[in-house]
């Protein structure tokens, strides 16, 4: 028996981290006021590591979806797998070329392209899907701040929120005057 409404539930358990952090924060703050010994001096890298919890639980948080969607989202040794009712597929982290969020699907799709394989389609709520988050932080040069306001302004089009450079084109770097 439970004394929590599954709706409370759900938004406790979305900001889990973000929880945690301010029960960390607190204590280190009641350390740094009311100890005297080694616990003042462990206080301040208390506050560090909250404050630093308070910030990835946020962007987490903000990340997760309501869940409830169709298919599956499984991750194992940096590859994707999607299971769903009528498609699927698998990409693997190291060979992915891009990352869009299709708005015009609803739910919107997270849409996964490997060279040389059709593209993943993963709705955002999907079963599993919250472990994406850690698996898009891995791609290299992506930018969690741009991929997260575009998930919460829920697009009408299809953007790219990462891109694999192309090995063999050179970037120009624009001439300064002489």
């Amino acid at each position: 028996m439970s004394f929590v409404r599954p709706a409370a539930r759900a938004v406790l358990w979305r900001w889990r981290e973000v929880l945690i952090g301010v029960v960390v924060a607190v204590l280190g703050l009641w350390w740094l006021a009311q100890s005297t010994g080694v616990l003042r001096y462990i206080a301040p890298a208390v506050l560090v590591g909250a404050g630093a919890l308070i910030m990835v639980g946020f962007q987490r948080g903000r990340f997760r979806g309501t869940g409830g969607g169709v298919g599956t989202v499984q991750i194992v040794e940096g590859q994707i797998t999607y299971y769903g009712p009528l498609t699927g597929g698998a990409v693997a982290l190291r060979e992915m070329t891009r990352l869009t969020l299709d708005g015009t699907q609803h739910p919107a799709h997270w849409t996964l392209e490997q060279r040389g394989l059709p593209a993943v389609h993963i709705p955002v709520n999907a079963d599993g899907a919250n472990a994406l988050f850690d698996a898009f932080a891995s791609l290299p040069g992506l930018r969690t701040e741009h991929m997260l306001s575009q998930l919460q302004t829920q697009p009408h089009s299809a953007v790219v929120i990462w891109q694999r450079p192309t090995p063999g084109l050179a970037q120009i770097a624009p001439q300064g005057r002489a």
